[in-house]
């Protein structure tokens, strides 16, 4: 029997679909210190793309106060793509835990689990480190700081601290100190952590106000209505101000010559004046005739901003 042969069909190859775009990879970043919670998306390339701030009270705020706080601000986060978060804390903190251990102005943050609970939030990836050993990442990856291995960036105003690369690694234990509590003077001020004396009693806001009120200028004069005003006494105030900043940074440029101190918050309201009185104090604190002159610059972020970038730095640290 003879079989009648179907014909053919050429069926048409499907035309190839293009790819979906992919969303673009971004950074997350959180800063926890007393009574704020900033939360921030980056490019990968360190611009803030967007940003939130939600706030608690320091000084009552339960763990659960915070748990909100948080939540308010990790909403930024919602549609990225995230490819971690690092978070800048304030107090003595633990990266391996993820918790963080002691704020001396803010005892619900005493153990509070940070990485947990900003993990659960957001589903992501969370690191954690101390403030000023993050700062120091933002300058590197992102600012003023990028090309050198060694030198110092400085936070000024309510928290203060200075962060360290030396030949490229950040000088502190994981989750160590700030340098807020050395001590610069043995008779000193009582400070919150018990000791007498600290850096933190005579370099932050709260030293200025209480200054400014005590010649007679004003209890809340801030830096920059002090530099503006322009008479005599005004400037007598901004410029011990900004001695007693130096003083805790000599003891960092007799430790490590760091040659590039990078200011940042506060002492951007302070002008030129203020930064040549910080590096003329460094450059008389030079230890020998070799070492690098040191350089004081005043980092252009928005105040504060060197934080957020640090704890993207972090996370492309671990990239």
């Amino acid at each position: 029997m003879a079989h009648k042969r179907s014909p053919l069909r050429l069926v048409p190859e499907a035309a190839p679909q293009p790819a979906a775009p992919q969303a673009p990879r971004r950074l997350g970043a959180v800063e926890l210190v007393p009574g704020r919670v900033r939360a921030a998306v980056l490019s990968m390339a360190g611009r803030i793309l967007d940003r939130t701030e939600s706030s608690y009270d320091a000084a009552t705020a339960t763990p659960a106060d915070i748990d909100t706080a948080l939540a308010g601000a990790a909403g930024v986060f919602t549609g990225h793509e995230l490819q971690g978060i690092g978070v800048a804390a304030a107090g003595l903190v633990d990266p391996v835990t993820g918790l963080i251990m002691e704020v001396n102005d803010a005892p619900g943050l005493h153990g509070y689990p940070v990485t947990e609970r900003l993990g659960a939030l957001t589903g992501a990836s969370v690191r954690v480190e101390h403030r000023a050993r993050l700062q120091v990442l933002g300058d590197r990856w992102f600012g003023a700081g990028r090309g050198r291995r060694t030198f110092a960036s400085v936070s000024t105003g309510e928290v203060l601290g200075v962060g360290i690369l030396y030949d490229g690694e950040v000088m502190a234990p994981p989750g160590g100190r700030s340098g807020a509590h050395m001590t610069v003077s043995a008779s000193g001020e009582r400070c919150t952590c018990g000791n007498r004396g600290c850096w933190k009693t005579v370099a932050t806001t709260g030293w200025l106000r209480a200054r400014a009120r005590a010649v007679g200028l004003g209890g809340e004069t801030s830096l920059e209505a002090l530099v503006h005003r322009g008479d005599a006494l005004a400037g007598r105030v901004v410029e011990e101000y900004a001695q007693n900043l130096a003083l805790g940074l000599v003891n960092v440029q007799q430790l490590f010559a760091p040659g590039l101190f990078i200011l940042h918050g506060e002492a951007r309201e302070g002008g030129e004046r203020f930064r040549t009185v910080v590096e003329e104090r460094l450059r008389d604190a030079v230890a020998f005739s070799g070492a690098e002159q040191p350089r004081v610059l005043v980092g252009t972020a928005a105040v504060d901003d060197v934080a957020l970038l640090g704890g993207a730095g972090l996370v492309v640290s671990h990239l």
